[in-house]
């Protein structure tokens, strides 16, 4: 009989007890807001565990704390395909919506509503899944279907608990939603070390806590000290409201907003909306409105949802915050189709929290309708508490002109009607060149990784690359003599671009960037043409007889592969790029009939969905016209399903269109 090392028992008794007590002190600091120990007590606890776990690993449990900071950082993040969708919420921003809102849900359920009212957290929307109580992946909202795997960073924020008790009613496997936000305070310490160490400071904290969720590297993740709320739970177990989730999420140790309450009458949720405005600034963190839900889940059942959101929630927003500031100067910026576009730098003002410097106006008609000019005093806000924008100006003036020669390159600069944009038509102008080339190694376009702005403005200085063309004549030689790069980052760049060589053709032709043609629209002439060689001979004849594609499209589209694209798309084949043909149409039970899919399909995705219609004979369409024969709706489709009503076409639900195809 083998003898029991002495002492063993007493070291893994001490180690679970220690781990005990940090998760409890973890839940009172983190969660409750109410430490009960002092820093310095709670990391002799802390540093007596890790020593534990270091002399005896085989002591180490997958949840104890001591593994929340410095996962193993990867290269990119898995996708995930959430439980059921993460959906948008409906906005109202005054009282007549929202009273509106409430007649709804009254003329529905009748008058027996109570609503659950809390705060609207300005954070990063996450989903966490729990298996028989331990949280085994946690995921960005992404599209509200899929997202991506953020676990190893979640683990790190000490609000969200390693390991659950469940609560009555749950399944073995589920889901918890939340927010993960920025606290001010600590926001504005992470840019008081921003500026002590020579860098430029983040701009708000909404958008620094998404960065840091999305961070390679764990351990930084674990230092930028966020903060979360949960409200939702995925099933809610034995929870029969609103109000009974945020009370089982609070028993299980997640960290819920102290701030909800529930209110009988929409006049308390107004009442609780202003409350909440005057003292939104008394908050250690930022909100953008208060969430009203029909707190009971019989009648959120008989209320359904919409397309993109449920009948039963509505996120009463607050009006964005306005300040004055004068125009300090107009410039133009040239985008990778030549467009320009008119930026207004006005004198530095905060708004929102939120210091505005620059104003983007679209163009030389918007510039004049508002009166801008140089020296205009101007009001301004931030849209949808996120983009500057000029709301009105003190003494408008009209008279701006677009100049007449490129900013960049000193090419003519020319507005072609009955396009309302002015355009660069110098086709080797720098900052075309620039956009283009980080336009077709983009995700939705070759996704080719490491071509980013840092890298592609170096190679074009270098000389070595003028066209995407001259990406694939890069040598491992070259790519390690740039900032940034090594041996091995070099090496992966010059396969990355080797394996884009053979793209399906629908991102083939995004990539080019040919005006007019989006992701859709690129997939819908893959599809018509089935090669490269047919689509560049087609003309404009050809080309708006293509469901979808109107008159000014199809002149974009011929007049693109008749001059300088042309010319580029010669090149970018010569050296060894091979569009694959799109799928053919098949002489299927489809066969005739045009479908539109508009919003998020939970069972494919949507280019597998058009591959199908397009095997079984019938065509997949970008847009909504009099000739679509059908249009799958799911959730978050927008103008497409309502001009699908208006023109009262058939509207499948993705059920309905999976029994059509026969499943």
């Amino acid at each position: 009989m083998t003898k029991r090392k002495k002492g063993t028992p007493d070291v893994a008794s001490r180690a679970e007890t220690l781990r005990e007590q940090i998760r409890r002190h973890e839940h009172a600091y983190y969660v409750l807001d109410m430490p009960e120990i002092t820093d310095a007590e709670f990391d002799a606890l802390f540093l007596e565990l890790r020593r534990i776990e270091e002399s005896r690993p085989e002591l180490v449990t997958a949840d104890s704390p001591t593994q929340r900071v410095g996962g193993e950082a990867s290269e990119q993040f898995a996708k995930v395909r959430h439980r059921s969708p993460m959906l948008s919420l409906q906005n109202a921003f005054d009282e007549s919506e929202i009273r509106a809102f409430d007649k709804r849900v009254r003329a529905a359920v009748g008058d027996e509503v109570v609503y659950c009212a809390e705060l609207k957290i300005d954070g990063l929307a996450i989903s966490c899944t729990y298996t028989k109580g331990r949280l085994t992946r946690a995921a960005t909202r992404g599209d509200g279907t899929v997202g991506e795997d953020v676990t190893a960073n979640i683990k790190t924020i000490r609000s969200i608990p390693l390991t659950v008790t469940p609560a009555k009613g749950l399944p073995e496997v589920f889901e918890v939603r939340g927010e993960v936000y920025f606290p001010i305070a600590a926001f504005e310490k992470l840019n008081r070390e921003m500026e002590k160490a020579g860098k430029a400071r983040y701009v708000n904290p909404r958008n620094t806590a998404a960065g840091s969720v999305r961070q390679i590297d764990p351990g930084v993740t674990a230092s930028r000290d966020l903060q979360t709320f949960m409200y939702t739970l995925d099933p809610a177990g034995a929870a029969r409201s609103q109000w009974d989730v945020l009370g089982a999420l609070a028993g299980m140790g997640f960290r819920v907003n102290k701030h909800r309450r529930r209110l009988k009458s929409i006049e308390e949720v107004i009442e609780y909306h202003a409350e909440w405005q005057k003292k939104r600034h008394t908050l250690e963190h930022e909100i953008d409105g208060v969430v009203i839900k029909a707190d009971r889940f019989d009648q959120q059942l008989e209320l359904g949802f919409v397309a993109r959101s449920p009948r039963w929630a509505m996120a009463f927003k607050y009006a964005p915050e306005e300040a004055e500031t004068d125009v300090e100067a107009i410039e133009c910026y040239v985008g990778r189709t030549g467009v320009l576009t008119p930026v207004a730098h006005v004198k530095p003002v905060v708004v929102g929290g939120v210091t505005v410097r620059n104003i983007t106006m679209h163009n030389e008609a918007q510039v004049n309708e508002k009166g801008v000019y140089v020296g205009a005093r101007v009001v301004i806000h931030r849209a949808g508490d996120v983009i500057p924008e000029i709301v009105s100006v003190k003494e408008p003036k009209e008279g701006w002109r677009m100049p007449s020669k490129c900013p960049v390159c000193g090419g003519e600069v020319v507005r072609e009607e009955p396009y309302i944009a002015h355009r660069c038509i110098n086709p080797f102008c720098g900052a075309q060149r620039l956009e283009l080339l980080r336009h077709f190694a983009s995700r939705g376009a070759l996704n080719i990784e490491g071509l980013g702005y840092a890298t592609l403005n170096q190679v074009i200085e270098k000389g070595w690359v003028k066209d995407p063309s001259d990406l694939y004549r890069l040598k491992k030689e070259q790519v390690v003599q740039l900032e940034g790069f090594a041996d091995k980052s070099a090496q992966n760049l010059v396969s990355r671009l080797a394996d884009s060589k053979h793209p399906p053709l629908g991102r083939f032709l995004y990539a080019l960037g040919i005006p007019q043609v989006g992701e859709a629209t690129a997939e819908m002439l893959a599809a018509e043409f089935g090669s490269i060689e047919s689509l560049r001979a087609a003309t404009e004849e050809d080309l708006v007889r293509v469901e979808g594609v109107g008159p000014n499209m199809a002149h974009e589209v011929h007049a693109y592969f008749q001059g300088h694209g042309g010319e580029l798309v010669g090149r970018v084949l010569d050296v060894g790029v091979v569009p694959q043909a799109a799928e053919s149409v098949g002489d299927g039970p489809l066969k005739g009939k045009t479908f539109v899919f508009t919003g998020t399909l939970e069972t494919m995705g949507r280019p597998d969905a058009e591959t199908l219609v397009r095997k079984l004979g019938g065509k997949a369409a970008g847009s909504v016209s009099s000739k679509t024969d059908y249009v799958v709706a799911g959730p978050g489709a927008g103008s497409k399903l309502e001009k699908a009503q208006r023109l009262k076409l058939k509207i499948l639900d993705e059920q309905e269109f999976l029994t059509l195809v026969g499943g």
